[in-house]
């Protein structure tokens, strides 16, 4: 499909949704004060903020929290708009209002080049399509958290909203005194003048709401007092203290609940089960057959007193699994048959000029150039698993035609839409209670395990039940991150510099299924070209003359979702691989080849520089270490890491990360430390040792001991250094893992002369077949 194409049925279905819209002021998205339920004494004054009657301030949140530390970093916009100590913002769960909805998640998913969208820069095709994706956004109006959005998402309507909230307050306090608001200061929730009359805002909030104010601005940057400084995470005392209601410790009366065991073949059945036996067991009451949920495996849940009773008779469970439908000609599915053929295509598609092509500059092919010298290189990346540690959950209670649920989910919107279809009810009738998760890192945008438990609800004549996946369920029925291949081929003029790059990479698009799981209604007329596939390859930085960046879409059968970082997780690795080995050909120093290259990129320049100089970079290291680099910009903010490696046992060991990232403003110092050591090792992780092996249609991992996550006693030293900057916030969640796949495979090269070109780094052990 061409880009043209893609841009028309976009518009076509923004088209058929904002019929009648007019113009969308940002003021629109502040909600009515009646969209935010009040208790006795509380008052509403917009969509977003009410008034306590101590003058607290309450915050409708609609975002998760998954230790990214959204519940610090939003409440501190609202805390610094209306002068308000930090700790007097209460947070609430925002309801279902398209008010809350993720407009950036689907602002990110255009696929143009950031120079196309360079604030200010930005092309007549750039602007009317971020009209109407904004336009599409705003009507779906879906709750989510991800894609690194959630605070530049709110960073102007929430600002927006306090801010009119705290004019509303100053004028009815001006009302009321018979003073002018302008005379009027607020410090600590409490307006006062300097002639006597104060009133904190809990006594002024009634007069406030019936106020109506325009022209509302919000602070500018100088006179910040929150913003940019490092606030303490309001979510901590109660994970330290045991307090916190993760999914897993939701507890209601009379609730039972249920353990998974599904199908161990991707997309297979039940042919039959022995579940006479399993009724016998003790504790035992029920057994559910579930059904292809939500894209899930069909299998069974086993319903108990307790979870310890209902995963044991799960276990002990005798049953004939039916196998998936595949092709004859290709068997069941078959990871290393897979990356094989992923391998050839992009090569096949790279000779013959195929793909979608996200990117193209000057001449890519059929041209001659000067170019002295070539390379091609081909790179690989294997299915990965989210591995959260709080393992698949969810209870339901279905009673007097409607749902309840208490769900650790990224997509609150997305688990009220299943659990509606599931049960035959109205969505107005399903209600949503998000717990904090037990790490999210994409797995939770799915709906399968809200599915599932739904089904099993309904079983249960109005009892609550708490549905879990046992982790070697949650292993073996992942949504992975795809695999993928990558070709790249340069060409270089005799300064060394590439004039020409080619790039084909190839592998399954992930938002298309996503939708075909998510938002059915929607998933035949977007099943376009998915920029997840190429990100982070068709959008690098480097000023090279002549490209074509394309991707081949694959439709290999496993079951693929958002993995932390999505494309650019793999798609860094293969070009920041790719840039060090052209600079080695060139015989150049890695950061000197990439500066050479990013001549009209200051920020890139900035980032790069400063992870170069705090990490010593040019200076000698003991014996035995080295250094390597990579540089990658994502979901709007640019990172740098180096990394210093040594061998141990023949393999890679990470010593010191040395990170330096521009994430424009930034509103709390330490969160986006914390982020940036978080996504490290996470990424880290995955480098090292992360990989899904699939052997006849089955997941072979069952277990973190097949699926080793990086030990406290492998974690470097880590180190982060921020870039001052006025911009937007970008995205600070996933930005810090892409980079350090390359940086250490780089380094790894530059002490061994080794070159690694697929992951993970060290090769995995072979793994036991599952019976």
């Amino acid at each position: 499909m061409k880009r043209r194409h893609f841009l028309l049925s976009a518009a076509g279905v923004a088209g058929a949704l904002v019929v009648g819209w007019g113009i969308l002021p940002p003021r629109s998205r502040l909600g009515d004060r009646h969209t935010l339920p009040v208790r006795e004494g509380e008052v509403g004054l917009n969509g977003w903020i009410k008034i306590h009657p101590n003058g607290d301030v309450g915050l409708a949140m609609h975002r998760s929290e998954m230790g990214q530390g959204v519940h610090t970093a939003l409440p501190m916009l609202v805390a610094e708009e209306l002068d308000v100590p930090l700790a007097r913002v209460r947070l609430e769960q925002a309801g279902t209002d398209a008010i809350y909805g993720n407009v950036a998640a689907f602002l990110a998913m255009l696929p143009f080049h950031p120079a196309d969208e360079e604030p200010g820069k930005e092309g007549a095709t750039v602007l009317l399509s971020h009209w109407m994706v904004t336009k599409l956004a705003r009507e779906l109006g879906i709750s989510m958290t991800g894609g690194s959005t959630s605070v530049s998402d709110a960073w102007e309507p929430l600002r927006l909203a306090a801010a009119t909230a705290r004019a509303q307050l100053l004028g009815a306090a001006s009302l009321k005194w018979r003073l002018p608001a302008a005379e009027l200061r607020v410090v600590d929730g409490v307006i006062s003048h300097a002639s006597g009359p104060s009133a904190h805002f809990g006594e002024l909030a009634r007069e406030a709401a019936a106020l109506s104010v325009s022209e509302v601005r919000v602070k500018p940057p100088q006179t910040w007092k929150l913003i940019g400084r490092s606030a303490p995470r309001t979510d901590v005392p109660a994970k330290c203290d045991g307090t916190a209601v993760f999914g897993m410790d939701v507890r209601l009366p009379e609730m039972r609940y249920a353990a998974v065991r599904m199908c161990p073949m991707l997309g297979g059945g039940v042919a039959r089960a022995d579940l006479d036996a399993v009724l016998r067991m003790p504790g035992v009451e029920r057994v559910v057959r579930l059904g292809a949920l939500a894209g899930s495996t069909a299998g069974l849940a086993v319903v108990a007193r307790t979870t310890w009773h209902a995963m044991r008779a799960a276990q002990a469970m005798s049953v004939e699994w039916s196998p998936p439908p595949h092709d004859p000609h290709r068997g069941l599915l078959d990871s290393a048959a897979i990356e094989r053929e992923l391998e050839a295509i992009a090569r096949r598609a790279l000779e013959a000029g195929e793909g979608f092509t996200f990117h193209r500059r000057g001449q890519a092919r059929d041209s001659a150039t000067a170019a002295s010298r070539s390379l091609e290189r081909t790179y690989t990346a294997p299915y990965l698993a989210h591995a959260t540690m709080e393992p698949m959950n969810c209870t339901a209670r279905v009673r007097d035609g409607g749902v309840e649920l208490w769900v650790p989910t990224q997509v609150p919107t997305l688990a009220r839409d299943a659990a509606a279809r599931i049960a035959g009810v109205p969505r107005e009738r399903v209600t949503v209670h998000v717990t904090l998760l037990g790490g999210g890192f994409g797995r939770r945008l799915e709906v399968d395990f809200v599915a599932q438990a739904v089904r099993v609800a309904l079983e249960m004549g109005g009892r609550p039940v708490q549905l879990v996946w046992p982790r070697e369920e949650d292993f073996m029925h992942d949504f992975y991150r795809p695999a993928a291949a990558a070709v790249l081929r340069a060409e270089l003029a005799d300064d060394g510099l590439p004039l020409r790059l080619e790039a084909v990479t190839a592998g399954d698009a992930i938002s298309p299924r996503w939708m075909e799981r998510g938002l059915p209604q929607f998933a035949g007329p977007v099943d376009a070209p998915d920029k997840t596939t190429s990100e982070g390859l068709f959008d690098h930085p480097y000023a090279i003359p002549h490209q074509r960046i394309a991707h081949r879409a694959t439709r290999s059968g496993v079951p693929i979702g958002y993995w932390r970082s999505v494309g650019h997780s793999h798609n860094a690795f293969f070009c920041e691989s790719f840039i060090d080995e052209l600079a080695h050909e060139a015989r150049q120093d890695p950061v000197a080849f990439r500066l050479a290259l990013l001549e009209d990129k200051p920020r890139h320049r900035a980032v790069l520089k400063l992870a170069a100089e705090r990490a010593g970079w040019g200076r000698p290291l003991p014996a035995g270490r080295a250094r390597g680099v990579a540089l990658h910009e994502s979901f709007g903010s640019i990172v740098a890491q180096v990394v210093e490696v040594s061998r141990s046992e023949g393999r890679p060991r990470v010593h010191r990360v040395v990170c330096a990232i521009d994430c424009g403003t930034v509103v709390n110092p330490n969160i986006v430390q914390q982020q940036m050591e978080g996504a490290i090792v996470f990424g880290l992780s995955a480098a090292l040792h992360g990989r899904i092996d699939i052997v006849g249609g089955a997941v072979q991992q069952r277990n973190f001991p097949d699926y080793p996550l990086l030990s406290l006693a492998d974690t470097p030293q880590i180190e982060t250094h921020l870039v001052r900057s006025s911009r937007a916030p970008g995205g600070v969640g996933e930005p810090g893992t892409p980079p350090i796949a390359p940086a250490v495979a780089n380094a790894w090269f530059a002490l061994t002369g080794e070159r690694v070109r697929g992951l993970p780094l060290i090769a995995a052990a072979p793994r036991r077949p599952v019976a």
